[in-house]
């Protein structure tokens, strides 16, 4: 029976395929107080700027591709039993040929229903104020955005509670409640951080190895090394 490796993704992990990590240095994203468009109040203040926000970015990822670190995870499946949980909204993983994604903060490429949240429909086109569900009622990102309750985040736990190896990739343990899915790794199991700048080192779990690289470059490095394990 294959080991079970869980992978944690952040913004970092789609960097390299040129999306911009989720706020810059100012605390703004694209330019924006994440506030004005990410959150139950910034919709119902400017539900135009917010739905134009969303179209620009969905606009961006239909020009990206996975880079060389998705591609590598999903190698990953071959020699493991891989699950990853991510912090993006992209698709790339499933794009890479990654088959277990769970994603906590909602996708890009899909919308919901304002009138009724379980009508989720795909989507890649723009959504503009009168777009509409079949139900009648406007359209909105299906977004998990600041303020709302993340509803992935049981099943995304009950999945980390089950690792025989953990990989944390391009995110800074910093955003809860998904930072707090580390905690339940089971107690003595490998721990991966692959980030340029991490926030952990190894003295913070003894089990730790540190991989201070970026997705695209670390990730295939660690892959190799962990199916040679596995061989």
């Amino acid at each position: 029976m294959s080991k079970k490796i869980v992978v944690l993704t952040g913004a970092g992990m789609s960097a390299d395929s040129g999306l911009k990590t989720f706020r810059d240095e100012n605390g703004l994203w694209e330019g924006h107080d994440v506030m004005e468009v990410a959150s139950p109040h910034g919709f119902a203040k400017n539900p135009d700027l917010v739905l134009e926000f969303y179209n620009q970015r969905r606009r961006q990822l239909r020009q990206a591709a996975p880079n060389k670190g998705h591609e590598a995870l999903a190698a990953l499946e071959s020699h493991y039993a891989v699950t990853i949980i991510t912090q993006n909204v992209d698709d790339l993983h499933e794009r890479a040929g990654s088959t277990e994604v769970v994603h906590l903060h909602g996708e890009l490429f899909k919308v919901r229903s304002t009138g009724n949240p379980h009508l989720v429909l795909p989507w890649k086109e723009d959504v503009i104020l009168g777009t509409k569900c079949p139900e009648g009622y406007q359209l909105r990102p299906h977004i998990v955005w600041f303020g709302e309750e993340v509803p992935l985040l049981p099943l995304a736990a009950n999945i980390t509670t089950s690792a025989d190896i953990l990989l944390v990739i391009g995110t800074s343990l910093q955003v809860y409640p998904a930072a707090g899915l580390l905690h339940y790794s089971p107690p003595g199991i490998p721990l991966y951080l692959v980030d340029p700048r991490p926030t952990l080192t190894a003295g913070d779990f003894p089990n730790l190895r540190v991989i201070s690289k970026t997705a695209a470059e670390g990730v295939p490095t660690l892959v190799a090394d962990l199916i040679r394990k596995a061989v």
